[in-house]
């Protein structure tokens, strides 16, 4: 039985069929993501749900479904099958008293990113590379640092000055090049592009999307979703989209299980949550437009969403379109109550990213589009430990003979 059935990559805009044997970046043909296709008609063959029990719990328990062609290629850190919490509290709070969250505060390096690492990094030294470069708004260059550290990989990463302190000090401890710009993440993108182009083939971007398996990695947030639930759907899950890497990957994995016969019923409908500060997709997908245009001075504490223009636009709004989903903003007032509100009423420390999702969920049933039967999904995409500014301490000292009454 092979450990992967990869048959090649595929456009995701013209559909033209590349390599998957060598390094890839974008389409040659029109420059857009190029998408992961297996031999599915195999897997369905030789593969049973009930096959995954014995696995190991994490997410290469789905290496059929996954780009690495040998079980020695793979670069881990134990990543992956993170639990799926009811949130009862908190959801009878909001009128969503079956809401769940995906909690990916738990996974290696303390966010979802080291999904899209573990595969993409494992690929790559699959396939020959030594050096990685890529933008980021944080947790994506900890991840990748530390997998890539793991791999033996070198790593140049570009983040804007502004972005989580921790998030900087991870690349460093896992020894990559770090460097900052005193801009946004596409200001680190241009300067990654330089790099790579002049480095004569030396330099691989690992830029979201730019490279095929990071996505790959992200989907099994889907996968997890469907086997936690014994292959049943939620009617919902709701998503907090940046690049939007993990959005589209859900909606992949969940194409991919439809086909394989592993569920069925109508698919979930997805949300993509962004913030009133930086909301490109959700202006896209009011408009009706087919890809957004790039949101000038982006701004919000939610730092991981805040991508003014996403270079798979075009496969988020088809997600959301293909499950009648939809797309909403909110304030960074409103996502900073609910992280407190969460913890609160759950204990849970979210992200600002993932109390985006948990807001845009009280707004949604607020406004009807959520049913108080529904059976919701939050993602939350990493720990709040990672954020400590969104929390505000005000706490009173006591003398060292003090009392409490």
């Amino acid at each position: 039985m092979s450990f992967s059935h990869l048959s090649h990559l595929e456009c995701g805009r013209c559909g033209t069929r590349h390599d998957a044997d060598r390094p890839q970046n974008l389409c040659e043909v029109c420059a857009s993501p190029l998408l992961a296709r297996y031999d599915l008609a195999a897997i369905r063959s030789s593969v049973r749900p009930a096959d995954l029990a014995g696995r190991s719990p994490d997410l290469w328990r789905y290496h059929e479904l996954l780009p690495v062609g040998r079980p020695e290629a793979v670069t881990t850190l134990g990543e992956g099958m993170t639990p799926l919490l009811p949130m009862a509290r908190y959801g009878e709070s909001i009128g969503l008293p079956r809401l769940l969250m995906k909690d990916e505060g738990l996974i290696p390096t303390g966010s979802f990113k080291a999904r899209g690492a573990a595969v993409g990094v494992s690929r790559a030294a699959e396939l020959g590379i030594k050096r990685l470069a890529m933008p980021t708004n944080g947790n994506a260059g900890a991840a990748w640092s530390a997998y890539g550290a793991r791999a033996g990989l070198a790593a140049t990463i570009v983040m804007p000055v502004d972005a989580p302190e921790i998030t900087r000090r991870e690349c460093v401890a896992a020894g990559a090049d770090l460097h900052l710009v005193d801009g946004l993440i596409s200001d680190a993108g241009r300067i990654v592009g330089e790099l790579v182009a002049g480095s004569g083939g030396q330099v691989f971007d690992a830029s979201t999307l730019k490279e095929p398996y990071r996505i790959e990695g992200k989907k099994t947030m889907g996968l997890e979703i469907a086997e936690q639930l014994g292959w049943r759907l939620p009617d919902v899950i709701i998503y907090p989209t940046g690049g939007g890497v993990g959005l589209i990957g859900i909606h992949k994995a969940l194409n991919e299980l439809r086909e394989l016969g592993w569920i069925s019923g109508a698919p979930p409908r997805l949300v993509a949550v962004q913030a009133d500060g930086c909301a490109p997709i959700v202006r896209a997908f009011e408009l009706g437009e087919r890809e957004s245009t790039y949101w000038p001075e982006s701004r919000t504490v939610a730092f991981g969403i805040n991508v003014p223009k996403a270079i798979g636009d075009f496969l988020i709004l088809e997600a959301l379109a293909e499950t009648s989903g939809t797309a909403i903003s909110v304030s960074d007032d409103e996502l900073l109550a609910d992280l407190r509100e969460v913890a609160a009423l759950e204990g849970a420390y979210v992200c600002p990213e993932g109390a985006a999702a948990f807001t845009a969920a009280r707004r949604l049933r607020a406004s009807g589009w959520l049913g108080e039967d529904e059976q919701v999904v939050v993602l939350n995409t990493g720990a709040g430990l990672k954020y400590p500014q969104t929390v505000p301490v005000d706490a009173p000292v006591l003398p060292v003979d003090g009392h409490l009454v």
